[in-house]
């Protein structure tokens, strides 16, 4: 068995070093390398993504799935899965949701996940053998179960055209609970679902990279996880809630 202890310690210490030279920049001038239909993506993203797979080759042997640069290697049972930055378009805009997202995975269930919100130097990490925390303060899932008292994070992938009975269906769903949320971080989504500040984040068509971690941290935090239809492209259908909402 892997030491997942160990393996945190580097992807907490990884996700830090991300975190803070995402903040040395946050208010440079950034170099914009595509920002086409809904997806934006800054020379800043690459750049931490390569602090990121730097600081995880040195310490671990596993490969890295990278939402910028790609597999560093054919993947393994076990391999790595990073976001350097969740929330770019909140980033460039300066709204404070945004964060660094490192996850380890054993094929396609999440066992290890840290989310950095370094706007808030907010650290969230747990294991399938830990806990879920947030810096040192222990984390878990709320206890409302019903929708009508409880909150929906979501979001709507980042694809040119929705027909209307996509959306049809969103409002109607939409239409259960008592407050719905769209912040832009699916992981920052997960990270407060995990916290209890929330109580389901689901999402379509959303990207591996971007709900690994927080699903790893959901499921330590006592709530359940769903993630599903994996894509060539490595979009999935994700849903993390506490134990008790109703479906």
């Amino acid at each position: 068995m892997i030491e997942l202890d160990s393996c945190m310690e580097t992807a907490k210490s990884a996700a830090m070093l991300a975190g803070e030279f995402l903040k040395s920049n946050q208010r440079e001038d950034l170099n914009i390398l595509l920002n086409q239909g809904r997806d934006i993506k800054l020379q800043l993203d690459v750049d931490t993504e390569e602090i990121i797979k730097e600081h995880i080759s040195a310490h671990s042997s596993f490969s890295i799935l990278g939402e910028e640069t790609g597999l560093s290697d054919d993947l393994d049972e076990y391999y790595w899965v990073v976001d350097p930055l969740d929330g770019t378009s909140n980033f460039l805009r300066e709204i404070p949701i945004s964060c660094v997202s490192i996850a380890l995975m054993q094929d396609m269930q999440p066992v290890l996940g840290v989310i950095f919100d370094f706007n808030h130097d907010e650290l969230y990490f747990g294991h399938i053998e830990s806990k879920a925390y947030i810096n040192n303060r222990e984390i878990s899932v709320s206890l409302l179960a019903s929708k009508n008292e409880s909150t929906l994070v979501t979001g709507i992938p980042a694809k040119t055209y929705y027909s209307d009975d996509e959306f049809s269906q969103m409002i109607s769903d939409f239409q259960d609970w008592k407050k719905v949320r769209m912040i832009g971080s699916a992981a920052m989504a997960a990270a407060y679902v995990a916290s209890g500040k929330a109580e389901t984040y689901k999402e379509k068509g959303i990207f591996l990279w971007d709900i690994a971690a927080g699903a790893a941290i959901v499921k330590a935090a006592g709530g359940n996880i769903s993630i599903s239809n994996l894509q060539s492209d490595y979009r999935v259908d994700a849903e993390f809630s506490n134990m008790n909402i109703e479906q």
